[in-house]
């Protein structure tokens, strides 16, 4: 046999399908004159000879035979004395086999080169399968490759049966040609296979070829090989990715895409879900995230709603994108990473400035602060003068469209007729107490304080005092920041600050009344002992508003201010101000139930005094008496200012044994609530360090009762 050496193919120290190979260029040496001994056969002859064994030619000739049908079988193509035999129910598997007549050493060549041809075989099979259209993008750019390299790999074969039919080649000679390109085959059968089998698509085909790729790190050309394929396979997936990050939209005809959109979900809803679903499943990740892209998929995700949010406002804008920031590959240089990070940097501050500046965010929260926070209440104070009727009534009595009046009434005629936004403010009645509408926030609150929470007994018949509360109108974009979820933790905390402004009310309307009898002499008498407890009660009460107010909402308000300033996407906006809202709701006691209890237990009492105290007073004070009859007329002036400033006339009474024990039973119940209040607050201080200001002020009035 012939030194395959001495043939004039050169050396294939390189890929088979590389430009620089001879024999896909087809720059064979052409020598001067032929010395292969193959030369002299006439190669044309051997056609009449295939009824004939094989082994019925001389080695020469048999040789001859072996190389004209291994270059059929290279092609898939059965020759004279190698055929093509399929497993039975198993389409995908074919073996070659030869004539068991060949001489042993070319039956021994042959069958190394067979592997090459069942992997022609099974990719060509692939390439005809995987280009349908049902198959996704992917498959068809690797499709596509793999069809471009078996047309180098055809046109090898073909310069190989050229120099054949020169008489230059043996099958050493095909042999050796042959394996360089061995392993690049055998590694894109296996992927094809896996592929097939497996029936995958998208980005499972580029996790598969990277992950091949890999594998095959000790063999330069067949990962360089690999990974040439995957570059081409995810040219069209960049494609849909591009259009995402630089426009917002998902063109994913066969749904490879690792981004879902769920259509059924609207804007609206925000206004109404108080999941905020629509900011979270609008657009989700799926399963099959291309390893190349895991780390970054968030942001990607994130891009794209940006974009989109944009467009949902009639704001179109497209990112201006450069040459290099084109997503022509992913290669080792990351640029691709440089490009999505340009792109979510420029939605992200272009939205966060159309929420901020054209929408004016911080305007309708500092709107939001002033009517559900109690910033401004001078409104408030007006509107409970003029609604204390209608708010007095059990729930199913109150006319909400009343009350909307007199709210409207109050806003026109106070401070907040200067507010733009004041027309937004509606009003609202819940159908359940405070601490059971508390329980609707298990997203806040643990399985331990969800429990205490629903141990607390509901309250019988609550009147509009108790479930009064204020709305207010969000619309797109805003509403993704200010969503009904917010919403809802605003409308928590203005009922609690509401109801503490009542109480004060009412205690400040027993403070009056005391006061018009304090020409008398009642030192020593029930009334002063009144009149302290009723100052107790005030300066409890003004203790939990101080607190509230100046300690809590006010100073959390200016630290989410700050932080929004220098905010750089509007998630973290959101979260900003999520965070704020829930630290208020914490620190306001909402979510503490234990401490709950006791201050609503304190409320309670307050306002069973303030009811009390026009009665406590009036008892212990004789009908008004003067030295004159005319004076003592039923309608008279004087009759009427009995319980004046002045109560002339008026003479305290001791013997009234009822009204002591009344004075002394609210005392009594008022100090224990206090006295076991001032322990949990110690304790809970410990915990929660912002419960120290309103521990001291607590046990403040403790120590001044005892004494």
């Amino acid at each position: 046999m012939e030194n395959p050496a001495s043939t004039s193919i050169s050396s294939p120290s390189t890929p088979p399908w590389n430009l620089e190979r001879p024999f896909l260029t087809g720059r064979f040496h052409q020598e001067s004159k032929t010395t292969s001994r193959f030369a002299d056969l006439k190669l044309d002859s051997l056609s009449g000879w295939q009824e004939k064994a094989i082994g019925c030619y001389d080695a020469a000739i048999q040789e001859l035979i072996v190389i004209d049908d291994l270059l059929s079988a290279l092609l898939g193509v059965e020759g004279r004395y190698i055929s093509i035999k399929r497993v039975h129910g198993k389409e995908d598997e074919v073996s070659f086999q030869v004539d068991a007549s060949m001489d042993l050493a070319l039956q021994e060549l042959a069958k190394r080169i067979f592997p090459l041809c069942e992997s022609f075989l099974f990719i060509n099979q692939f390439v005809e399968l995987r280009s349908q259209f049902k198959k996704g993008l992917v498959n068809h750019a690797f499709a596509a490759a793999l069809r471009a390299l078996l047309l180098d790999y055809q046109a090898m074969v073909a310069q190989l049966e050229h120099q054949f039919r020169l008489g230059r080649l043996s099958i050493q000679g095909l042999w050796f040609y042959c394996q360089p390109m061995m392993g690049s085959m055998q590694a894109l059968s296996a992927v094809t296979w896996k592929v097939s089998a497996n029936d995958i698509a998208g980005s499972a085909v580029l996790n598969l070829l990277q992950s091949q790729a890999k594998a095959m790190a000790g063999d330069n050309a067949v990962r360089s090989l690999l990974e040439k394929m995957t570059q081409c396979a995810s040219n069209a997936y960049l494609g849909i990715l591009e259009r995402w990050i630089y426009e917002g939209v998902i063109d994913d005809p066969y749904g490879e895409f690792f981004i879902a959109e769920n259509k059924s979900l609207r804007k609206e809803s925000l206004n109404q879900d108080y999941d905020t679903k629509y900011w979270r499943q609008r657009y989700s990740l799926k399963e099959g995230i291309p390893t190349f892209l895991a780390n970054i998929a968030g942001m990607i995700l994130t891009t794209g709603k940006y974009l989109n949010v944009m467009r949902e406002c009639g704001h179109n804008v497209q990112l201006p994108v450069s040459e290099t920031l084109k997503l022509m590959s992913f290669g080792s240089n990351h640029q691709y990473l440089e490009s999505i990070k340009a792109a979510y940097d420029f939605s992200s501050s272009e939205l966060l400035k159309l929420v901020l500046e054209k929408y004016d965010l911080m305007g309708k929260l500092r709107s939001i602060k002033h009517y559900l926070l109690l910033d401004q209440g001078d409104f408030l104070v007006h509107f409970m003068d003029i609604a204390r009727d209608e708010l007095s009534k059990k729930l199913d009595e109150i006319s909400v469209e009343k009350l909307q009046s007199l709210l409207d009434v109050a806003l026109r005629t106070t401070a907040a007729a200067a507010d733009p936004c004041h027309e937004d403010l509606t009003c609202c009645v819940e159908r359940m107490s405070l601490p059971k509408s508390l329980r609707a926030l298990k997203d806040l609150v643990d399985s331990r304080t969800l429990t205490d929470i629903n141990d607390q007994e509901e309250p019988m018949g609550i009147t509009g005092l108790e479930a009064f509360s204020l709305s207010y109108k969000v619309r797109w974009p805003l509403s993704i920041v200010i969503s009904w979820k917010s919403l809802s933790k605003y409308q928590l905390i203005f009922r609690f600050l509401f109801h503490c402004k009542h109480v004060e009310r009412q205690l400040c309307g027993a403070w009056q009344v005391h006061q018009g009898v304090r020409s008398l002499n009642i030192r020593g008498t029930s009334i002063s002992r009144s009149s302290l407890l009723c100052r107790a009660m005030l300066k409890f009460i003004n203790s939990l508003l101080h607190y509230l107010t100046f300690e809590v909402l006010e100073p959390n308000w200016h630290v989410m201010h700050n932080r929004i300033q220098t905010a750089k996407s509007i998630d973290e906006v959101i979260q900003h101000h999520d965070f704020f809202l829930d630290k208020c709701l914490r620190e306001c006691l909402l979510l503490l139930p234990q401490l709950l209890k006791k201050v609503e237990k304190l409320k309670l009492l307050c306002l069973q005094y303030a009811a009390a105290a026009q009665w406590l007073i009036s008892s212990s004070i004789d009908p008004c008496k003067s030295e004159e009859p005319s004076d003592s007329l039923i309608g008279s002036k004087k009759s009427k200012q009995c319980y004046g400033k002045t109560a002339k006339g008026a003479k305290l009474t001791t013997s009234n044994s009822a009204v002591t024990e009344s004075i002394l039973k609210f005392e009594k119940e008022f100090n224990s609530e206090l006295q076991s209040l001032g322990p949990i607050l110690c304790k809970s201080s410990q915990a929660e360090p912002y419960l120290t200001h309103l521990a001291q002020w607590i046990l403040g009035i403790e120590m001044t009762n005892r004494f």
